[in-house]
């Protein structure tokens, strides 16, 4: 089998551009790295075109037999997004799922100028956990495939639908017959979440850290829910919220 030894080499030098979102997005493709995550895509049925590896590590990857490409180690650091080289690197499409799923779906959660890659990745991970039906990331949120986010779902990236969108009336097409809770600070109008009970289909919708929901988002909400804790504590960090709020609403 043929090694590739220089970074320099025309398909490493493209595979690398996979680090920037412009050529993701022109591409449809992203980077995966390292043995769990590779093997969890493969097995959520992403299409895998290459993966990268060393020739002492090909025995892990025989399950994608022709897709291997042997490379000398200073190749794969140039693939790798971290400090420390993983065993492979992976070349994925990126994967598109139909609306048609949010008209059966009962349990979503909405996202709203999420900004945080490792967030993002967090609450992923967790939705698949308590199997939510879908993910709705809404307004300006960060690339759905960057390698941070990418590791940050630890393998979870694949398994719960994720829809992106800027468009106001596709939650009112697809939201309009579900109960739409807002989390935001303690206020009049808003419940303790441990008082709360959910019934039928629930959308919940989380805003970003540092400005909360927009207000088109709170007055599309039919309910309002807060966390209740200690007054010393102003806020949690959103993944963290929505574990909690998950755990409330969607434990099985």
């Amino acid at each position: 089998m043929e090694i590739i030894t220089s970074v320099n080499n025309k398909l490493i030098k493209e595979a690398a551009k996979l680090e920037q979102k412009k050529y993701r997005d022109k591409t449809g493709k992203f980077l995966i790295e390292g043995l769990k995550a590779i093997e969890e895509a493969y097995n959520s049925n992403i299409e895998i075109e290459q993966v990268f590896v060393t020739q002492e590590k090909i025995s892990h990857y025989e399950f994608l037999e022709e897709k291997i490409v042997c490379v000398e180690e200073p190749v794969l650091k140039k693939l790798a997004t971290t400090d420390s080289i993983p065993d492979a690197v992976a070349i994925g499409i990126q994967k598109h799922y139909n609306e048609n799923i949010l008209l059966s779906s009962k349990r979503v959660a909405l996202f709203e100028n999420i900004k945080d890659l490792g967030n993002l990745g967090t609450i992923l991970r967790t939705a698949t956990a308590f199997s939510l039906d879908a993910i709705i990331l809404y307004g300006d949120t960060v690339d759905l495939y960057n390698p941070k986010c990418v590791r940050a779902s630890v393998g979870n990236l694949w398994k719960t639908p994720v829809f992106q969108t800027k468009d106001f009336s596709f939650l009112e097409k697809y939201f309009n017959d579900f109960s739409r809770i807002a989390t935001l600070p303690k206020s009049k109008e808003s419940t303790y979440l441990k008082d709360f009970q959910p019934e039928g289909k629930n959308l919940v919708m989380f805003g970003a850290e540092a400005d909360g929901l927009s207000q088109q988002l709170i007055n599309f909400s039919t309910q309002k829910i807060t966390i209740e804790m200690d007054n010393k504590v102003e806020s949690l960090n959103l993944s963290m919220s929505a574990g909690i709020i998950f755990y409330k609403l969607f434990l099985l």
